[in-house]
């Protein structure tokens, strides 16, 4: 059903059918009755509800102002009891983290609860825990209505991050669409400030990335060497990881000053503020590119970092440009046809992975990328091939793969010859009698005689030099 999330959501037996208008939401049902009356699928009567302009599904209560919390449900957290267990503990951080979205700051202020869940913790409840709990219960009764995204237009997502944790807001024209927060891991509380930053950063791409994916999105960040992240002439491991990741998302990275980052200040530091929406003007970032004197045509790179097309996209692209697609699969073994997948977007697939079409410059442009880039330090052959093939395919990658590798300037300069050194030629010596020596070859590929013999083989004495020529046939072996 191709309608799914377009204007209809179905979570197992429940369906919600959603319109902007009367017009369009007469048309939606019944294009659904259509389908539940085609596969044969029947809706009780009694338990449907037609026209609501506020329905309540899956906890949330949906409405033409936004989403907010089920009254209901937020009576049942408020009647909850102190928690005397650590499997109590886990109930009822389990049924309030559902609506995390709605909460600011909710992994700092569950913090006192979450560490009594570790593995051998002592069980203690105190004063720290139990404003924790009446906390988490008092910001249920006040959670605000939160908007509806729209993926018709840009996102703004504002992040920070402390030693408390990493935080983030999605908000879309000034109103906010979800929270999002999380707790230090232990390793990262050893993290350099650019790399908690960037990770603040990863947190939001990765939790919203069913928004963000294929849309246009602006990060706020206080860290101002974020800017110049992609351009950085020297990264470790986990910042080409990260990268790898930033560059499938269409963004734009801007810094924002502390001061004016308010909101994700406001999860990760817990500041009593209201929340802002501060976009830097150009005339600010002119003067704060005038304080460390740089010069003034590089103030639009410096601004944003402008995210191209991934090289899937670009393949994408490339396979639509290409009326043959549809035809393709008739030139394929019948063995791999069954492999071979046209999706309802006209994008060819081989067991899952992009088909790149003889396009040997966007062929190219990926054996660079795989092998010259600044995150991946030329790999050898087979390094690239497992890399590659993970998400694309065409014939005869491997020797294709191979044969860049052999015609890399860099990689034959610094290669490294693990075999001994030949040393200088040295002459064979004199044999002392005939037939002590001897040399062999065949002669092959020649016309069948009429016994059947299609090959010579040459021996020839080195000491007398005389030559002994015998027919064979080209099947005999050893």
């Amino acid at each position: 059903m191709n309608e799914l999330d377009k204007f209809v959501v179905v979570f197992i037996d429940d369906i919600l059918v959603y319109s902007k208008n009367e017009e369009e939401h007469e048309e939606h049902l019944r294009t659904v009755l259509t389908q539940l009356r085609e596969h044969q699928l029947y809706a009780k009567f009694s338990k449907c509800a037609f026209w609501l302009r506020k329905v309540s599904f899956l906890g949330h209560i949906l409405s033409e102002k936004g989403v907010a919390v089920n009254p209901s449900k937020v009576e049942d957290v408020l009647n909850w009891k102190q928690p005397e267990t650590v499997t109590e503990i886990r109930s009822f951080l389990g049924l309030v983290g559902y609506y995390r979205r709605f909460i600011k700051d909710f992994s700092k202020t569950a913090k006192p609860m979450t560490s009594l869940t570790k593995k051998n913790a002592k069980y203690l409840w105190d004063p720290k825990c139990e404003e924790a709990f009446t906390s988490l219960k008092k910001s249920l009764t006040s959670a605000p209505v939160l908007a509806q995204p729209d993926v018709t237009k840009p996102f703004d997502v504002y992040c920070d991050a402390s030693d408390n944790g990493l935080s983030c807001v999605l908000m879309q024209e000034g109103r906010v669409i979800a929270y999002a927060s999380r707790q230090l891991r232990k390793h990262e509380a050893y993290y350099a400030t650019h790399d908690l930053e960037l990770a603040a950063v990863v947190h939001a791409l990765k939790i919203w990335r069913h928004y963000l994916l294929g849309n246009t999105c602006h990060i706020y960040t206080d860290h101002k060497s974020l800017k110049y992240v992609l351009t950085q002439p020297e990264l470790n491991m986990r910042q080409q990881r990260w990268l790898e990741l930033i560059k499938d998302y269409d963004l734009e990275i801007h810094y924002h000053p502390g001061k004016a980052n308010v909101v994700a200040n406001a999860l990760s530091r817990r500041a009593h503020c209201n929340v802002l929406e501060v976009r830097p003007t150009a005339r600010v970032i002119c003067c704060e590119m005038d304080e460390i004197e740089l010069p003034t045509e590089q103030l639009v790179e410096l601004y944003s970092l402008i995210i191209e097309p991934t090289l899937g996209d670009q393949v994408i692209a490339a396979q639509k440009r290409d009326k043959g697609m549809a035809h393709i699969c008739e030139g394929i073994d019948e063995e791999k046809k069954a492999y071979v997948t046209l999706d309802d977007q006209g994008v060819l697939w081989f067991k899952g992975r992009l088909v790149v079409r003889k396009d040997m410059q966007l062929r190219k442009k990926i054996l660079d990328e795989a092998h010259t880039s600044m995150f991946t330090m030329h790999p050898g052959s087979n390094k690239m091939y497992q890399d590659l093939k993970q998400k694309f395919w065409w014939t005869r990658m491997k020797w294709e793969i191979a044969k860049y590798m052999s015609e890399c300037d860099v990689c034959q300069r610094v290669k490294a010859d693990h075999l001994k050194p030949a040393g200088m030629l040295q002459p064979l010596a004199l044999p002392a009698w005939k037939w002590e020596d001897i040399h062999i070859d065949f002669i092959v590929g020649l016309p069948h005689t009429q016994k059947g013999y299609d090959s010579i083989w040459v021996i020839i004495d080195r000491f007398t030099k005389s030559a002994h020529f015998i027919p064979v046939k080209n099947r005999y072996n050893a």
